[in-house]
């Protein structure tokens, strides 16, 4: 019986599903606020004096934080989050990987080519990529070392393709 190795659901799949409409939502309504408290309060002047400048500063930072604080947080809870509830298994000749909305992904175990971990991670946790080609064709997916059990699973998938793993 093949064992499968499943990512833990740290959160309800809806919040996985939806996290970042409510994010850009609650970025948005911030700078409508901001803008809210502008115009009533703002008293701009068309001349060019220090306080324009003041302002415009301050409206060009409010707008950076509302854009850039939802796509901070988007990015990084995908990267730390984006295959909870996931999983993947050696079953026979193949590798099944199956992602919580049902999306399953199959590489034959003898069309594996390379098995690496990504040189540079920019968004946490580090990548295991498993790259499989068969004639032109080229395919793959990727663990992370969120997955429990990973270092098992790549050395299983090691052993079964004879393959070793490179990682640093």
């Amino acid at each position: 019986m093949p064992e499968v190795f499943h990512y833990p659901m740290s959160y309800p799949a809806l919040w996985l599903d939806y996290y970042f409409l409510a994010t850009w939502f609650l970025g948005m309504l911030f700078l409508g606020l901001v803008w809210a408290l502008f115009y009533r309060y703002g008293k701009f002047s068309y001349g060019v004096d220090l306080g324009c400048f003041w302002k415009t500063a301050l409206l060009v930072l409010f707008t950076t934080v509302s854009l850039g604080g939802p796509m901070y947080y988007n990015t990084r809870f995908a990267g730390e989050h984006g295959q909870d509830g996931d999983s993947i298994k050696i079953a026979g000749d193949q590798l099944l990987y199956l992602d919580r909305k049902g999306t399953e992904k199959k590489l034959a175990l003898s069309d594996i080519t390379a098995i690496y971990q990504e040189i540079i991670t920019y968004n946490p946790p580090p990548k295991i990529f498993i790259v499989a080609a068969k004639s032109s064709l080229r395919d793959s997916l990727f663990v992370t070392t969120n997955l429990p059990g990973y270092r098992r699973f790549l050395s299983d998938l090691s052993g079964r393709t004879g393959i070793k793993a490179k990682l640093p």
